[in-house]
């Protein structure tokens, strides 16, 4: 089968689409014929190599986190799957590989597919929604009628952040560029700003700021209420570990002000991104979709930045 991995680290002309042996389900896994993936924004600082002292993985790696396809064959002890299923899910935490014809995963990543959603437009939702839905239920426990700031808020998880944050019932301010505003507006946001001209010290107080950029967190920090939360979710790209390290010590300094974590979702949350999508509570955004062979050139376009929602690989294009 193709899978789409890289042996160095490095530009994203370091990924290359490799034949490689299809993979056999083992005990509770499932094994997913892919029909698209998403491109995940984090995954271009572990191609890059700047977070190389914090994993271990050895080469080659592959690419991609979550995925949309069909049930190809069930191994043993799997009783909530079955062959042609649609499905979709996400790969074992901080494992790579779903841009790939097939992926074998544990049944525990899988959820039944939406029903009103085809397999294409599911790629682009299990990372940014699972993500989206525990910052705001779980990290920040988002409560209706409270202010919310999205910062970073047109690409994947910041724009599931906006859509759940609308349902929610809080009133939602996106820092988004200045040729999305209107787009953003659309999707959900009660307000939205040029984060290019609008600086911290001009917004007001939030009591839930979520995070999706990384840099100056400090100075968003202060612009919380006084029973605020910050939930960060990303880290600044030109000092990826420096900026994690202080990011969790702000977090360990003042817990109940700032919050992070490695989206690691459960079976449960998984599931329950299903029924919020069939809800309408959360659609997926999709900006460009590319055949696999471009997937380096999804990764320049990611790293130009403006990317509105997701990038899609569809494994089905020539």
């Amino acid at each position: 089968m193709r899978a789409v991995q890289f042996d160095r680290f490095g530009p994203p002309d370091v990924l290359r689409i490799n034949d490689v042996p299809t993979p056999r389900p083992g005990p509770g896994e499932v094994l997913v014929e892919v029909r698209a993936a998403s491109v995940d924004a984090g995954e271009t600082a572990f191609r890059a190599g700047a977070m190389r002292r914090v994993t271990r993985t050895r080469f080659p790696r592959g690419l991609g986190s979550d995925f949309a396809g069909r049930v190809a064959a069930v191994g043993s002890g799997v009783r909530a799957r079955h062959v042609g299923e649609a499905v979709w899910g996400l790969m074992p935490h901080l494992v790579f590989g779903a841009v790939a014809d097939y992926v074998a995963v544990p049944e525990r990543r899988l959820a039944r597919a939406p029903e009103n959603l085809s397999l294409l437009e599911a790629a682009a939702l299990p990372v940014a929604g699972t993500t989206a839905t525990t910052a705001l239920t779980d990290k920040a426990r988002l409560q209706p009628g409270e202010r919310l700031l999205v910062r970073g808020a047109t690409g994947g998880v910041g724009s599931a952040a906006v859509q759940l944050g609308r349902a929610l019932g809080a009133h939602v301010t996106a820092l988004a560029g200045a040729r999305n505003l209107d787009w953003i507006t659309r999707l959900g946001a009660d307000e939205a700003l040029d984060y290019r001209t609008t600086r911290p010290e001009d917004l007001g107080r939030f009591d839930v700021i979520v995070d999706v950029v990384g840099t100056d967190v400090g100075a968003y920090q202060a612009r919380l209420a006084r029973k605020g939360r910050l939930v960060a979710l990303s880290f600044d790209a030109d000092r990826v570990v420096s900026s994690m390290l202080g990011t969790a010590l702000r977090a360990a300094a003042a817990p109940r002000r700032v919050k992070m974590f490695s989206n690691n979702p459960s079976a449960d949350r998984i599931a329950e991104l299903t029924r919020a999508a069939e809800a309408g509570t959360i659609r997926p955004v999709i900006d460009t979709v590319f055949p696999m062979r471009d997937v380096a050139e999804a990764h320049h376009r990611l790293e130009a930045g403006g990317v509105r929602g997701k990038y899609v690989i569809d494994l089905q294009l020539p």
